[in-house]
């Protein structure tokens, strides 16, 4: 006899500018950090990434959105680092918003799920 068990819907939410990848959760994930640090290179260390492929997510993500969402800022008296542009931050409250919407609908969908 099979064993019962709740049924999970797991979903992951990409999107898609000219079907190439713009923003997921990683990318997101990425966002934030860089916001908080100020830096590629150490969001990429707490993420256990390479600094390479930081970077590449970030030209990927700044080549497929209509403004950049993440910009270098060369050094000086301030000593330069990378911020995370009004449109960035935009995309990380609009991906949240539609992710909870999301998982709201599948949650009410998922209770009429039964076999």
């Amino acid at each position: 006899m099979a064993k019962k068990g709740k049924l999970n819907v797991v979903f992951r939410i990409w999107l898609y500018s000219d079907g190439e990848k713009l923003l997921g959760k990683g990318r997101v994930e990425l966002l934030e950090r860089i916001k908080k640090t100020g830096s590629i290179t150490s969001a990429a260390k707490e993420m256990k990434m390479s600094y390479r492929q930081a970077w590449q997510m970030v030209e990927e993500m700044n080549e497929r959105s209509r403004v950049p969402l993440v910009e270098k800022r060369l050094g000086g008296r301030s000593g330069g680092g990378t911020v995370v542009t009004a449109a960035g931050e935009n995309a990380i409250s609009a991906f949240y918003k539609l992710a909870e919407s999301v998982n709201e609908f599948i949650k009410t969908q998922a209770k009429n799920i039964s076999f």
